[in-house]
């Protein structure tokens, strides 16, 4: 998030230096700019607590069921199916198996990878819910 920070200060930098003349003026701008964009990230990460806090399943877990869908099709590509690919070429070589495109759910599971790291800090913290009721 800090990249995107700094990337929309830089162009909003740029933008004041081209038309604001008044450096006091221009530095003042770029300071309440700055402020602003870090209070709404403030913002975003209190509303990521508060869902997180929540009893209900679909709030709170839906982290959790990303997870557990990335799992499962991790374990379809890199278990179930080269099992399955055996059997097959055993038993009916006639019948072609899906081909499964790993791609999007290996960006997804390794996001989701980062967040796991978030949460141990939670843990570590002793801030983090053990279980949703």
């Amino acid at each position: 998030m800090l990249d995107v920070l700094g990337s929309v200060i830089g162009v909003a930098g740029k933008v004041l230096d081209k038309f604001v003349e008044d450096k006091d003026l221009r530095t003042k701008l770029a300071h309440e700019l700055q402020t602003q964009l870090v209070s709404l990230d403030l913002a975003q990460a209190q509303a990521n607590v508060e869902a997180a806090k929540s009893s209900s399943v679909f709030v709170a877990g839906a982290r959790p069921s990303i997870l557990w869908i990335c799992a499962l099709g991790l374990f379809t590509n890199f278990f179930a199916m080269p099992i399955a690919e055996w059997a097959v070429a055993i038993w009916a070589p006639h019948i072609p198996l899906p081909e499964l495109n790993t791609s999007e759910i290996m960006g997804l599971t390794l996001s989701l990878l980062g967040l796991g790291g978030m949460r141990s800090w939670e843990k570590a913290k002793g801030i983090a819910r053990e279980r949703l009721k």
